[in-house]
């Protein structure tokens, strides 16, 4: 047929080869259109040992570059052709199945072995670097997120203490207090209390008690380390000013109120940094502002003097009992000297009140708190908002279990000098030298101090 061998199917015939007249190469028992067009290897020459001079297609081509099918598809017209049609077939289907008896071992077949694998290598690499590097660019971006957040709530917070802070200075009433004294270690507060009349309820009036004369004496202590604490200073302890005898609680209205601080100072052998001078209104509206504090007392009391009743035993006092608790004597077998050891306790429970988480996260009783302590106080010329906090931190430590608390030493409590003064405390100096060095060293055992 045209040159075309009998024995060749019609379908298998190339559909160029009427133009091209020539036989198919009897060597070759592939059919022409069905030879790969990629085949030939660029690097494998002719085998010396076969008869073929053209060299060997087949043996170059890998697996995976075998028609697909090609193998397994047997077409029923093929069954009529030539021995060597068929056994190419089987060559093929054998060549894909992994048996290589009829090709030699081709140094290319492991050469696209190794090219294959590291190819996949290769882009399991990427694939990995790119997830790898995805998360990474996730976890900078909530880095940076976070970052940003922290930083607008700083921002936000420093707003916030600062305008708090202005506020509160701006809310002090301030007076020249301190003296000239040079520093010392640690960190002291003068707390006084003013018998001054300001209108407060059971307390009376400027023209039944004129004047004003310095009720409690506290120095509040602070060290670099160790123990904070509280010591109380009775109102009746006797001085020396000038050359002039008098109980302790006169020198701020008679000599002004550096001539009580330099008075403490001697007493205590430390510098006074910060003195703070509260009224009785001001007890009363501290107390009130935060509900009320616990106090005990272990007498039974109906004090006309003070305005406190009260029936042996722990009570939840208000604002006005707490300041009559904090301010009757007379009807205390220890006057003065028991006096100052339940303003302590007073002191101590509207710490431990104020510093409580239901206080703190209540905004309305804060408020309230800082609006009713900063109307009553007076402030030394140095003092600040942050003096005041520290205050506030120093009085919640020297109260607790870890703190130090209690009076100076004394050798009598009802001691009358020849000046015609009346009945004082007279302080023990040795002894109470040794506790404020071991106080402001921080040295102190924790507990109570003081006494005869």
């Amino acid at each position: 047929m045209n040159g075309t061998p009998e024995n060749t199917p019609p379908s298998f015939i190339p559909s160029g080869s009427p133009r091209r007249r020539s036989a198919p190469s009897p060597s070759s028992a592939q059919p022409e259109s069905f030879q790969p067009r990629r085949s030939t290897p660029r690097h494998i020459g002719t085998s010396s040992d076969s008869p073929n001079p053209n060299p060997i297609r087949t043996s170059a081509v890998p697996p995976s570059f075998s028609p697909v099918g090609s193998a397994r598809r047997t077409d029923p017209r093929s069954a009529s052709g030539s021995g060597s049609h068929a056994s190419a077939s089987e060559s093929r289907f054998n060549f894909d199945r992994g048996t290589h008896s009829q090709f030699p071992p081709a140094a290319s077949k492991p050469t696209a072995n190794r090219s294959r694998n590291t190819r996949q290598f290769d882009r399991s690499s990427l694939r990995g670097f790119g997830h790898r590097h995805a998360g990474t660019a996730v976890v900078h971006r909530f880095r940076h997120r976070a970052l940003a957040v922290l930083a607008a709530l700083l921002v936000i917070i420093l707003i916030a203490v600062f305008g708090l802070v202005h506020w509160v200075d701006g809310q002090l009433t301030h007076k020249n207090m301190l003296s000239s004294m040079t520093n010392t270690p640690a960190t002291t507060w003068l707390i006084l209390g003013s018998d001054e009349r300001d209108g407060t309820a059971g307390t009376g009036t400027e023209q039944d008690v004129p004047g004003s004369r310095t009720d409690s004496i506290l120095v509040l202590t602070r060290p670099k380390s160790g123990a904070s604490s509280l010591i109380s200073i009775p109102r009746d302890s006797y001085v020396t000013v000038d050359g002039q005898d008098m109980k302790i609680n006169a020198v701020a209205t008679l000599k002004g109120y550096s001539a009580l601080v330099t008075q403490v100072e001697s007493i205590t052998g430390m510098k006074i940094d910060h003195v703070v001078q509260i009224g009785f209104g001001g007890v009363e509206k501290v107390v009130d502002a935060i509900g009320g504090v616990e106090l005990c007392y272990d007498r039974t009391v109906n004090d006309a003097n003070s305005g406190l009743v009260w029936e042996a035993g722990c009570h939840q006092a208000d604002g006005g009992t707490a300041l009559a608790f904090s301010r009757m004597r007379y009807s205390d077998p220890t006057g003065d000297i028991g006096r100052a050891a339940r303003q302590r306790q007073v002191i101590a429970a509207v710490a431990k009140k104020a510093g409580s988480p239901a206080v703190l996260t209540n905004p309305s009783t804060v408020s309230k708190l800082m609006k009713a302590g900063l109307s009553s106080l007076t402030v030394d010329e140095k003092t600040g908002a942050f003096d005041l906090f520290g205050m506030a931190t120093a009085f919640k430590a020297a109260t607790g279990a870890k703190g130090v608390t209690g009076s100076v030493y004394y050798k009598s409590s009802d001691y009358y000098p020849k000046s015609g003064i009346g009945s004082t405390v007279l302080l023990d100096d040795s002894r109470n030298t040794e506790l404020f060095d071991q106080l402001e060293a921080g040295t102190h055992d924790a507990g109570t101090v003081g006494g005869m």
